[in-house]
């Protein structure tokens, strides 16, 4: 870790940012708050608007989990983030219709093909890879999801969802937070 973890609670926590504490520690609920969190408290604004974003992308989305588990788990792993990777693996598992030979498809680095995903995940898949890559995203993806029947609001979700799964996954791999990418997984070469 490059910045030290605050204690829990934080000490000297205004009474605005002891309500930022407060609702992190209510949307964590009973599995309690990370690391991230307590490096996210050492500027207090910034924690409580990524607390609201993450939120909302997380448990306010209309897409199904496996889409939603594909979006978050492909900045992870093209951007190293092996504790962010850990976590999502295991909730794109429980996702309904995911099979190991769909997860083997989400852990390569650069699928030649869609291997068992079917039309919608392969085009989420390449839609997140592009932006995570390129940022730009060529209007021929971009097609792929229409054309896969995602309407606006799921592209726009889809496109926040792995957005802010870019802004987490280099921020931790940035300040090593929870030190988790000293570990990626055993079939990471």
């Amino acid at each position: 870790m490059r910045l030290a973890y605050l204690p829990d609670p934080p000490p000297n926590l205004s009474a605005e940012d002891k309500q930022v504490y407060e609702r992190i520690k209510a949307r964590r609920g009973d599995d309690g708050m990370i690391p991230l969190d307590f490096v996210l408290l050492h500027a207090p604004k910034v924690a409580d608007g990524w607390n609201a974003l993450l939120g909302a992308i997380r448990t306010k989305t209309s897409l199904p989990d496996d889409i939603r588990e594909i979006a978050i788990c492909r900045p992870a792993l093209l951007n190293r983030a092996w504790i962010e990777w850990n976590a999502h693996e295991i909730l794109l598992r429980e996702s309904n219709g995911i099979t190991e030979e769909k997860v083997s498809v989400v852990r390569q680095f650069s699928p030649e093909n869609q291997g068992t995903l079917n039309d919608r995940q392969w085009a989420v898949l390449r839609y997140a890879d592009s932006m995570t890559r390129n940022v730009e995203v060529p209007e021929s993806i971009i097609e792929e999801l229409k054309s896969n029947g995602f309407n606006d609001q799921e592209i726009v979700e889809i496109t926040a969802t792995v957005g802010a799964y870019n802004l987490v996954t280099r921020f931790m791999v940035a300040l090593d937070v929870s030190e988790g990418n000293r570990n990626p997984p055993t079939w990471v070469q």
